[in-house]
């Protein structure tokens, strides 16, 4: 372990000291290839990581306007880090209605619908 001399605490190198630090400060999202074949109807069966969204309407009132990129995904948190890469948050799926912004598309869809493993969405079957 080193010594940080400026704060005098202990860290470990190359390492961030809070959780969502390293993540928070990168200036690259990565977008993806052929963002344009998502539809309304097919967005549960693709990548979210990379894709700008924003919280149209929640349960919980500190979390509706929050706009940014999606940089990962469990089971029942997308975690969004802001434009400006300063603040990161962790949004649970089953409450919150998202707008996801695809090129010129908007995209509006619940979260209870994204609520899964990103991989194990692929198997559900879905009602067209």
């Amino acid at each position: 372990m080193r010594r940080n001399r400026k704060e005098g605490t202990d860290r470990t190198a190359g390492r961030p000291q809070r959780k969502g630090q390293a993540l928070a400060g990168r200036p690259w999202i990565f977008r993806g290839l052929n963002r344009n074949r998502v539809t309304a109807r097919s967005i549960v069966w693709h990548e979210l990581i990379g894709l700008k969204a924003k919280i149209i309407r929640t349960s919980h009132p500190e979390l509706v306007g929050i706009e940014g990129h999606i940089i990962d995904e469990t089971r029942n948190t997308l975690t969004m880090v802001g434009d400006t890469a300063e603040r990161l948050w962790v949004i649970p799926k089953s409450v919150v209605e998202i707008e996801f912004e695809i090129d010129d598309k908007k995209i509006r869809i619940h979260g209870r619908d994204l609520i899964g493993r990103p991989e194990m969405r692929l198997k559900k079957r879905w009602r067209r």
